[in-house]
């Protein structure tokens, strides 16, 4: 490839590029705009992309800066903070970096504060009172699954002349 359409292809690619990303990152303000506020959700999701934190744990992609906003958000709630100040959000999502930077996985940083990444990450469209009604029965109450009847025996096949046994 020469290097006019090496140029040209960077070129049309970078809106491209731009285009899919902003989904991405207004999805993550959105989704913590509630509970942060929209300009503090905004300059997070920015902060934590471009790693501008300290300890900076580098350019972050989406689903890191997810998981780590979501840590941040389960760690206040735990504590009592609803509507969090820059301060606390700035704080808490340090302590979260400085033990990732440490070397621990998200799962550990989870357990570290008492939470399952799993149940921080999920959505909060799957706690709706009547999904958890119809969804976690506890044993007890879920109905019996009916007996499978037995396999009937297959038939003795009789030997044919062309095969071999």
């Amino acid at each position: 490839m020469n290097k006019h359409a090496l140029v040209m292809a960077v070129l049309l690619a970078l809106p491209i590029a731009a285009w899919s990303a902003q989904p991405a990152q207004e999805k993550l303000v959105g989704k913590y705009s509630a509970f942060a506020g929209p300009d503090n959700a905004k300059a997070l999701v920015n902060d934590l992309r471009n790693g501008s934190f300290t300890p900076s744990s580098g350019k972050m992609g989406y689903g890191n800066v997810d998981i780590t906003l979501a840590l941040a958000e389960a760690r206040l709630r735990d504590r009592g903070v609803t509507k969090p100040t820059r301060e606390q959000l700035n704080a808490t999502i340090t302590d979260i970096l400085k033990l990732r930077a440490d070397g621990k996985g998200w799962g550990e940083i989870a357990h570290s504060y008492g939470f399952k990444l799993g149940e921080v990450m999920r959505h909060e469209k799957a706690e709706r009172p009547e999904r958890v009604a119809n969804h976690r029965m506890d044993r007890a109450e879920r109905p019996e699954k009916p007996e499978r009847p037995e396999k009937p025996a297959r038939p003795e096949r009789p030997d044919t002349p062309h095969r071999a046994r």
